[in-house]
Protein backbone atom coordinates (compact mmCIF):
# COMPACT_ATOMS: atom_id res chain seq x y z
CA UNK A 1 0.00 0.00 0.00
CA UNK A 2 2.76 2.28 0.97
CA UNK A 3 1.74 5.99 0.18
CA UNK A 4 -1.63 6.78 -0.67
CA UNK A 5 -4.32 9.49 -0.72
CA UNK A 6 -5.90 10.08 2.27
CA UNK A 7 -9.69 10.19 0.65
CA UNK A 8 -8.48 6.88 -1.04
CA UNK A 9 -7.37 4.85 2.19
CA UNK A 10 -11.14 6.05 3.58
CA UNK A 11 -13.25 4.79 0.50
CA UNK A 12 -11.13 2.01 0.77
CA UNK A 13 -10.67 1.19 4.79
CA UNK A 14 -13.52 2.98 5.75
CA UNK A 15 -16.27 1.30 4.26
CA UNK A 16 -17.13 5.45 2.96
CA UNK A 17 -17.45 5.95 -0.42
CA UNK A 18 -14.95 8.41 -2.04
CA UNK A 19 -17.42 11.56 -1.75
CA UNK A 20 -18.49 10.58 1.56
CA UNK A 21 -15.03 10.38 2.56
CA UNK A 22 -13.90 13.71 1.37
CA UNK A 23 -16.66 15.66 3.14
CA UNK A 24 -15.89 14.32 6.16
CA UNK A 25 -12.15 15.42 5.52
CA UNK A 26 -13.40 18.75 4.52
CA UNK A 27 -15.19 19.41 7.96
CA UNK A 28 -12.04 18.59 9.99
CA UNK A 29 -13.39 15.17 11.15
CA UNK A 30 -10.41 13.43 9.94
CA UNK A 31 -6.89 13.39 11.66
CA UNK A 32 -3.52 12.41 10.75
CA UNK A 33 -1.36 11.91 12.85
CA UNK A 34 -2.79 13.88 15.52
CA UNK A 35 -3.11 17.04 13.13
CA UNK A 36 -6.66 17.75 11.26
CA UNK A 37 -6.32 17.18 7.63
CA UNK A 38 -8.56 19.00 5.09
CA UNK A 39 -6.95 18.14 1.96
CA UNK A 40 -8.40 15.12 0.51
CA UNK A 41 -5.11 14.45 -1.80
CA UNK A 42 -3.04 14.38 1.48
CA UNK A 43 0.01 12.06 0.82
CA UNK A 44 -0.46 9.16 3.90
CA UNK A 45 2.08 6.64 4.65
CA UNK A 46 -0.10 3.56 5.41
CA UNK A 47 2.91 1.83 7.22
CA UNK A 48 3.72 4.79 9.52
CA UNK A 49 0.97 7.46 10.20
CA UNK A 50 -1.92 6.69 12.15
CA UNK A 51 -5.41 8.40 10.71
CA UNK A 52 -8.20 8.77 13.08
CA UNK A 53 -11.94 9.53 11.47
CA UNK A 54 -14.33 11.48 14.11
CA UNK A 55 -11.45 10.29 16.77
CA UNK A 56 -11.61 6.69 16.15
CA UNK A 57 -8.48 5.01 14.97
CA UNK A 58 -8.84 3.86 11.55
CA UNK A 59 -6.62 0.18 10.41
CA UNK A 60 -4.93 0.74 7.42
CA UNK A 61 -3.78 -2.64 7.35
CA UNK A 62 -3.89 -4.22 3.53
CA UNK A 63 -6.32 -6.43 4.98
CA UNK A 64 -7.79 -7.25 8.39
CA UNK A 65 -8.32 -10.63 10.29
CA UNK A 66 -11.04 -10.18 13.05
CA UNK A 67 -11.97 -12.40 15.16
CA UNK A 68 -15.89 -12.70 16.35
CA UNK A 69 -17.20 -14.24 18.96
CA UNK A 70 -20.42 -15.13 17.37
CA UNK A 71 -23.75 -15.63 19.23
CA UNK A 72 -26.77 -17.48 18.33
CA UNK A 73 -28.90 -16.14 16.02
CA UNK A 74 -26.84 -14.57 13.85
CA UNK A 75 -25.40 -16.05 9.90
CA UNK A 76 -22.56 -16.37 8.81
CA UNK A 77 -22.92 -14.30 6.00
CA UNK A 78 -22.29 -10.87 4.37
CA UNK A 79 -26.01 -9.69 4.14
CA UNK A 80 -29.42 -11.49 4.89
CA UNK A 81 -32.95 -10.47 4.73
CA UNK A 82 -34.42 -12.52 8.16
CA UNK A 83 -31.32 -12.24 10.47
CA UNK A 84 -28.63 -10.09 11.32
CA UNK A 85 -25.44 -11.22 10.34
CA UNK A 86 -21.60 -11.90 11.79
CA UNK A 87 -20.23 -8.71 9.29
CA UNK A 88 -22.99 -6.76 10.79
CA UNK A 89 -21.52 -7.19 14.37
CA UNK A 90 -18.18 -5.60 13.12
CA UNK A 91 -17.55 -2.02 14.59
CA UNK A 92 -17.44 0.98 12.51
CA UNK A 93 -13.98 1.63 13.22
CA UNK A 94 -13.42 -2.12 11.70
CA UNK A 95 -15.35 -2.06 8.98
CA UNK A 96 -14.20 -1.78 5.17
CA UNK A 97 -15.23 -2.82 1.54
CA UNK A 98 -15.30 -6.38 1.20
CA UNK A 99 -15.68 -8.03 4.69
CA UNK A 100 -16.61 -11.66 4.43
CA UNK A 101 -16.54 -14.75 6.95
CA UNK A 102 -14.23 -16.78 6.29
CA UNK A 103 -15.95 -20.64 7.09
CA UNK A 104 -19.29 -20.67 8.36
CA UNK A 105 -20.85 -21.45 11.97
CA UNK A 106 -24.56 -22.31 11.74
CA UNK A 107 -27.12 -19.75 13.20
CA UNK A 108 -27.81 -21.57 16.44
CA UNK A 109 -23.65 -21.97 16.92
CA UNK A 110 -21.66 -19.77 19.02
CA UNK A 111 -17.71 -19.41 18.83
CA UNK A 112 -15.03 -18.05 17.22
CA UNK A 113 -16.04 -16.64 13.25
CA UNK A 114 -13.11 -15.37 11.22
CA UNK A 115 -14.20 -12.07 9.27
CA UNK A 116 -11.21 -11.06 6.81
CA UNK A 117 -11.35 -9.20 2.94
CA UNK A 118 -8.22 -10.83 2.24
CA UNK A 119 -10.02 -13.57 0.08
CA UNK A 120 -6.10 -15.74 -0.97
CA UNK A 121 -5.34 -16.22 2.87
CA UNK A 122 -9.91 -17.29 3.32
CA UNK A 123 -8.71 -19.35 0.47
CA UNK A 124 -5.51 -20.84 1.97
CA UNK A 125 -7.42 -21.52 5.15
CA UNK A 126 -10.65 -23.44 4.18
CA UNK A 127 -8.80 -25.58 0.95
CA UNK A 128 -9.52 -29.00 2.18
CA UNK A 129 -5.70 -29.77 1.53
CA UNK A 130 -4.87 -27.66 4.81
CA UNK A 131 -6.59 -29.66 7.35
CA UNK A 132 -6.53 -26.87 9.12
CA UNK A 133 -8.05 -28.14 12.66
CA UNK A 134 -11.01 -26.48 13.88
CA UNK A 135 -12.15 -27.82 18.12
CA UNK A 136 -15.57 -27.40 19.21
CA UNK A 137 -17.28 -27.65 22.49
CA UNK A 138 -20.79 -29.68 22.45
CA UNK A 139 -23.47 -29.98 25.10
CA UNK A 140 -25.35 -33.46 24.02
CA UNK A 141 -29.12 -34.97 25.44
CA UNK A 142 -27.81 -38.00 27.03
CA UNK A 143 -24.78 -39.78 28.56
CA UNK A 144 -21.93 -40.54 26.14
CA UNK A 145 -20.35 -43.92 25.99
CA UNK A 146 -16.48 -44.47 26.34
CA UNK A 147 -16.27 -46.04 22.76
CA UNK A 148 -17.15 -43.08 20.71
CA UNK A 149 -14.11 -41.70 20.74
CA UNK A 150 -12.71 -44.75 18.55
CA UNK A 151 -15.60 -44.34 16.41
CA UNK A 152 -14.73 -40.77 15.58
CA UNK A 153 -10.78 -41.71 15.41
CA UNK A 154 -11.79 -44.05 12.27
CA UNK A 155 -13.60 -41.12 10.75
CA UNK A 156 -17.76 -40.94 10.13
CA UNK A 157 -19.69 -42.41 7.95
CA UNK A 158 -22.31 -39.78 7.20
CA UNK A 159 -24.40 -41.54 4.27
CA UNK A 160 -24.26 -40.99 0.97
CA UNK A 161 -20.78 -39.77 -0.29
CA UNK A 162 -19.78 -37.70 2.71
CA UNK A 163 -17.33 -39.89 5.13
CA UNK A 164 -15.77 -37.45 7.70
CA UNK A 165 -11.89 -37.48 8.59
CA UNK A 166 -10.72 -38.80 11.68
CA UNK A 167 -11.79 -36.57 14.53
CA UNK A 168 -10.71 -36.32 18.23
CA UNK A 169 -13.22 -36.60 20.56
CA UNK A 170 -12.62 -35.48 24.65
CA UNK A 171 -14.56 -36.26 27.42
CA UNK A 172 -14.75 -33.01 29.92
CA UNK A 173 -17.58 -34.06 32.06
CA UNK A 174 -19.86 -36.82 31.53
CA UNK A 175 -23.36 -37.15 32.91
CA UNK A 176 -27.34 -36.40 31.79
CA UNK A 177 -26.31 -33.31 29.59
CA UNK A 178 -22.32 -34.65 28.82
CA UNK A 179 -19.65 -31.80 27.72
CA UNK A 180 -17.01 -32.79 24.79
CA UNK A 181 -14.70 -30.98 22.73
CA UNK A 182 -14.71 -32.49 19.16
CA UNK A 183 -11.85 -31.04 16.81
CA UNK A 184 -12.05 -32.14 13.17
CA UNK A 185 -10.31 -31.02 9.98
CA UNK A 186 -13.04 -30.18 7.14
CA UNK A 187 -16.43 -28.48 7.33
CA UNK A 188 -18.96 -30.55 5.92
CA UNK A 189 -22.93 -29.02 6.28
CA UNK A 190 -23.78 -29.06 10.38
CA UNK A 191 -20.66 -31.85 10.52
CA UNK A 192 -20.36 -31.77 14.14
CA UNK A 193 -24.48 -32.27 14.18
CA UNK A 194 -24.60 -35.04 11.72
CA UNK A 195 -21.64 -36.64 13.01
CA UNK A 196 -23.05 -37.43 17.00
CA UNK A 197 -26.74 -37.91 15.04
CA UNK A 198 -24.87 -41.10 13.74
CA UNK A 199 -25.11 -42.55 16.81
CA UNK A 200 -28.03 -41.40 18.41
CA UNK A 201 -27.04 -38.60 20.15
CA UNK A 202 -28.48 -34.81 19.69
CA UNK A 203 -26.19 -31.39 20.17
CA UNK A 204 -28.31 -29.28 21.89
CA UNK A 205 -24.81 -26.39 22.54
CA UNK A 206 -22.09 -26.17 20.03
CA UNK A 207 -18.98 -23.22 20.14
CA UNK A 208 -16.64 -23.35 18.37
CA UNK A 209 -13.15 -22.75 20.60
CA UNK A 210 -10.07 -22.61 18.41
CA UNK A 211 -9.27 -22.72 14.84
CA UNK A 212 -6.07 -23.41 13.83
CA UNK A 213 -3.36 -23.00 16.67
CA UNK A 214 -6.09 -20.18 17.84
CA UNK A 215 -8.05 -20.10 20.73
CA UNK A 216 -11.08 -17.74 20.86
CA UNK A 217 -10.15 -15.16 23.16
CA UNK A 218 -11.63 -15.65 26.81
CA UNK A 219 -11.76 -11.99 26.96
CA UNK A 220 -14.11 -11.17 24.38
CA UNK A 221 -17.35 -11.07 25.11
CA UNK A 222 -20.28 -12.66 23.22
CA UNK A 223 -21.34 -10.63 20.06
CA UNK A 224 -17.78 -8.60 20.47
CA UNK A 225 -15.18 -8.36 17.68
CA UNK A 226 -11.67 -7.34 17.45
CA UNK A 227 -8.52 -7.30 15.32
CA UNK A 228 -6.23 -10.29 15.22
CA UNK A 229 -2.18 -8.91 15.00
CA UNK A 230 0.48 -10.71 12.92
CA UNK A 231 1.63 -12.79 16.16
CA UNK A 232 -2.09 -14.24 16.26
CA UNK A 233 -2.15 -14.86 12.78
CA UNK A 234 1.22 -16.77 12.49
CA UNK A 235 -0.05 -18.75 15.78
CA UNK A 236 -3.54 -19.50 13.92
CA UNK A 237 -1.61 -21.17 10.70
CA UNK A 238 1.68 -22.22 11.72
CA UNK A 239 2.20 -25.90 11.36
CA UNK A 240 -0.73 -26.09 8.72
CA UNK A 241 -0.09 -24.01 5.72
CA UNK A 242 2.71 -23.64 3.32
Amino acid sequence: MAIQRLDKILSNQGNLSRKEGKVLIWQGKVTVNGVVVKAPDCKVDTQRDQVTVDGRPLSIREHIYLMLHKPQGVVSATEDTRFPTVVDLVPPQLRRKGLFPAGRLDKDTEGFVLITDDGVFAHRILAPKSHLPKRYLAVLDHPITPDLAGEFAKGVDLGGEDQCSPAQLHIVENGPQPQVEVTIYEGMYHQIKRMFERFGYRVIYLKRLQIGGLPLDPQLPLGACRELDDRELEQMTKGYLD
